[in-house]
């Protein structure tokens, strides 16, 4: 993976979150929209799997934490303003909770 330096990210622009696009980095099929904090990332980095900052829980959430269908990254990528990531995952099942492989399928 990358080496990503969290401290160069623009974390103020949306009062201390990222948006983070997930797309799967075999299909390229995009997979979700989440949110990271800077420990959502940092956490993210260090165990491998995606970990977001839940805006509703107002926690660090495991994708997966209860259904089993994690995200293992492969990559995480800053766009030009440094306010926005993109991941590449490995998913294991679905992403979205409905089931969907993706949350953007019909």
């Amino acid at each position: 993976m990358r080496k990503i330096d969290p401290t160069k990210l623009n974390f103020a622009k949306l009062s201390g979150i990222l948006p983070v696009i997930i797309q799967d980095a075999e299909t390229k099929t995009v997979l979700m929209l989440g949110f990271m904090n800077e420990a959502a990332l940092r956490r993210t980095i260090k165990i491998g799997k995606v970990v977001f900052w839940s805006r509703t829980k107002q926690r660090l959430w495991e994708k997966g934490e209860e259904s089993g269908n994690s995200l293992i990254v492969q990559s995480i990528v800053p766009d030009c303003d440094n306010d926005t990531l993109l991941i590449m995952a490995n998913p294991r099942g679905p992403t979205c909770h409905t089931g969907a492989t993706s949350c953007f399928e019909d």
